[in-house]
């Protein structure tokens, strides 16, 4: 595959005006608009594998994956539609051939724009040796005005008695099976844990899923949270929230998992372990410290609202620098290092007051902007109104019932501020909002806005209406 090969376009010891350390999305967009901009310009990327985790081990492969056993899920419950479909069953060979074909599409294409010649690319590790150095493995320096890490994020192993020896699986794993598991016990509630242990689910395996926290997706809210765990619930996964682990043990058949729950110690075992306990910024080795580059608790880097590090000319951006592990910001956070870096006057900082974010459970789990736990913990008045999908014509002919449509706005006028959305093509859906939050619109622009019949967007307008009435009545 194009995306292994290991190249070089650049003779070590050269010195750049701009270097992205890490090709993934933050770096590679980094240096795209670092050339554009008159900097002679280097790529340094270690990976065995060219193409960042997005592409390689993250969104593409996963929801490659989660859409064919939607495809699967709905060809299965058939008969609530008044279909007859004898058998539907995962081809897991097949499932595998097709991602790896797919994701191989979208490396290669990464990999030629990462070897086009618009910059350099050295294939390398690097470590800062100073401020302005960086020392190569074959212990070749490379010098640059500006740097920028984008380094990305790798699986966290928390200290639980007997996980790290157990040698699990990790989302890497799980993302390249050819086979059905007879059964998995996941470990961990967040995004990663949820979407595929749902995934596992729905191609045959037997799930428990184990979460510390009282729910799911915990920084999302309780109430849309407790949405997929009955949807979770529904579909056979078996749920523990609210648990403390205890121990991780492997014999010959399978894995062991210890927890209390509810006052008591359970213990459940399969056949295989997948720790989806969170991810961690990866930037050990890096030699930050030699740079003079600080980190937060928790391992980011310590950024300003340009992206610089507590260097100046050293910037971060993507999941080493967080606040969100999410691509488009990651994107957003390199080009805005490269032009600060290039000089470019009058910029604007990335406004994490139009974050989006979208789980892609079924069903989705998709907000943007400011919502309630916000607002309550800064004091700050809104009126809010939802409306559920199980009251909703399309979704109800879709059997589509799951969670609701909630919209959050400013009191006097109407500006929407932020909205959630629990349901059926959520993340499709919660865009009916990027355009007019980015625009500061009111709940009275969206509702001059025409909106078809029958559809599911359609959904939006009631909540929409309730808030308009609230403050015709106020």
């Amino acid at each position: 595959m194009t995306a292994q090969r290991r190249t070089s376009t650049a003779k070590p010891g050269t010195s750049y005006d701009f270097v992205a350390i890490g090709g993934g999305s933050a770096g590679f967009n980094a240096a795209r608009v670092a050339v554009s901009l008159g900097l002679k310009t280097a790529v340094i990327d270690g990976a065995r594998e060219l193409g960042g985790l997005c592409i390689l081990r993250g969104c593409m492969p996963s929801k490659t994956l989660l859409y064919m056993a939607e495809v699967l899920h709905l060809a299965q419950k058939g008969r609530i539609f008044g279909l007859k479909i004898p058998t539907a069953r995962a081809d897991m060979k097949a499932i595998h051939a097709r991602k790896k074909k797919i994701i191989a599409e979208f490396a290669d294409y990464r990999v030629r724009a990462l070897e086009s010649g618009r910059f350099d690319l050295i294939h390398s590790d690097a470590e800062f040796v100073d401020a302005h150095t960086v020392r190569l493995a074959n212990g070749r320096l490379v010098r640059s005005r500006h740097f920028l890490i984008g380094t990305g994020s790798k699986v966290s192993v928390p200290p639980i008695p007997g996980l790290a020896e157990s040698r699990c699986w990790t989302s890497d794993e799980v993302l390249d099976l050819d086979f059905v598991p007879p059964s998995v016990i996941v470990l961990g509630g967040g995004i990663v844990a949820c979407e595929l242990a749902q995934f596992l689910n729905r191609i045959g395996s037997r799930v428990v899923l184990v979460q510390r926290s009282p729910n799911i997706l915990r920084d999302h809210s309780p109430a849309a949270s407790r949405v997929i765990q009955q949807a979770f619930v529904d579909e056979g996964i078996e749920l523990f929230t609210g648990t403390e682990l205890q121990a991780v043990t492997r014999d010959r058949r399978g894995f062991g998992v210890t927890f209390a729950h509810d006052g008591k110690v359970i213990r459940r075992r399969a056949a295989h372990l997948f720790n989806a306990l969170g991810r961690e910024p990866n930037t050990a080795g890096l030699g930050l410290a030699a740079a003079g580059v600080h980190l937060r608790p928790g391992g980011r880097i310590v950024t300003n609202r340009w992206q610089q590090t507590t260097v100046p000319h050293i910037y971060a951006a993507g999941d080493c620098a967080g606040p969100a592990d999410i691509v488009h910001i990651a994107i957003q956070q390199g080009e805005l290092a490269a032009r600060h870096a290039a000089g470019v006057a009058k910029l604007k900082p990335v406004d994490y007051s139009l974050l989006l974010n979208v789980v892609f459970t079924d069903p989705q789990l998709a907000t943007i902007g400011r919502l309630e736990a916000e607002l309550d913990r800064e004091g700050v008045t809104y009126l809010s109104a939802s409306y559920p999908f199980n009251d909703h014509g399309k979704s109800i002919l879709m059997d589509a019932n799951y969670g609701y449509v909630k919209v959050i706005a400013e009191p006097k006028r109407g500006r929407i501020l932020g909205a959630e959305i629990v349901g059926r093509d959520a993340g499709e859906l919660i865009h009916a909002f990027s355009g007019p939050l980015a625009m500061k619109a009111t709940v009275f622009d969206l509702l001059r806005a025409p909106w078809y019949h029958p559809t599911l967007a359609e959904i939006i307008t009631y909540p929409l209406e309730e808030i308009a009435e609230k403050i015709a009545a106020s």
